[in-house]
């Protein structure tokens, strides 16, 4: 077996994604809980100013490679720069977040290094030195907990359920030289969502909407305001042409863990269930008192959304 944690971080636009905070601290409890140290890998354009932050967090070192070719994520330069890093590395684990970013660099990386992988673990175990994963499969109806034979084991885990903990260590910052090889696919043009929309993934509060709303998000979209929360869509209201794909929630959309979860007129098929179903609390608002998603929710409340929702928006002052 090797030694020691390792960490993949994910920054952009000059700030580390809030998953990143969740792999640290999760990988410092797993570290003291192996008796090891926590090896941060941060690469960009520009990074090194940040970098020292993960001290904060749990990180004993920062591996720092800062170059410009890196500036935008791709998956080659990142695939090449990583996979040599780490393959000197001796490593026992290597965290990353089950971001849309880490999702492509995961299997990539796992090939490189022939390593193996659990993905979408939502919670990790030590047991005499043996290390457990938790992880759901099948679309969310059962949860498994895994075990990788060998060394490195490459892991995901689910933003949003990891517990941000700071525990301050030495951070120190080393800088490293990469080869990013042959690039073969790089970044044009970056389109950004306008107004500062909240990131489904990180958000801790979502409001839904589904087939029900009929294509008029507005009591949607009040709601979210007054919460300060991130509007999500089920598959059904993004085919309709009512919202844009970034806002779907479901197994072939976002999957999320938020604190609290608001399912509005959203039937609960087992595909949406899938991408929601670790969210902490769930509300079901929906006018059939048979919708699957009432078997999945902690409070229902059977009405027209129409009524409830504004309701709900006008008691919250």
């Amino acid at each position: 077996m090797g030694q020691g944690v390792w960490v993949i971080a994910e920054q952009r636009d000059g700030g580390f994604r809030k998953v990143t905070y969740e792999a640290v601290s999760e990988g410092r409890r797993v570290a003291d809980a192996l008796g090891t140290e926590v090896t941060v890998v941060v690469l960009g354009s520009g990074v090194e100013a940040i970098a020292g932050e993960l001290g904060q967090y749990g990180a004993d070192k920062v591996l720092v490679a800062d170059d410009a070719a890196l500036a935008e994520y791709t998956t080659d330069a990142y695939t090449n720069a990583l996979s040599g890093i780490l393959r000197t590395a001796d490593a026992e684990v290597i965290l990353m977040g089950a971001s849309a970013q880490g999702k492509d660099l995961a299997g990539r990386l796992s090939a490189r290094l022939n390593a193996g992988l659990a993905v979408e673990c939502i919670g990790i175990t030590v047991d005499a030195g043996k290390l457990r994963y938790k992880r759901p499969m099948f679309g969310g109806k059962i949860l498994a907990e895994v075990e990788i034979s060998g060394s490195p084991q490459l892991v995901t885990i689910r933003p949003n359920v990891m517990s941000i903990t700071e525990s301050v260590r030495g951070g120190a910052i080393e800088k490293v030289v990469v080869d990013v090889g042959e690039v073969k696919a790089g970044v044009v043009e970056r389109k950004a969502d306008a107004g500062g929309k909240l990131e489904l993934t990180e958000a801790d509060i979502i409001v839904s909407g589904g087939r029900g709303t009929g294509g008029d998000y507005a009591v949607i979209e009040a709601l979210a305001a007054k919460l300060n929360a991130a509007v999500g869509a089920s598959r059904s209201s993004v085919d309709e042409g009512w919202r844009p794909h970034s806002d779907q929630v479901g197994q072939t959309g976002k999957v999320v863990s938020p604190n609290l979860y608001v399912a509005c007129g959203i039937s609960g098929a087992i595909q949406h269930l899938a991408g929601m179903s670790t969210s902490k609390y769930i509300v079901a608002i929906n006018k059939d008192p048979e919708a699957p998603i009432f078997s999945k929710s902690d409070f229902g409340i059977v009405g027209d959304l129409f009524e409830v929702v504004p309701a709900i928006t006008r008691a919250l002052g």
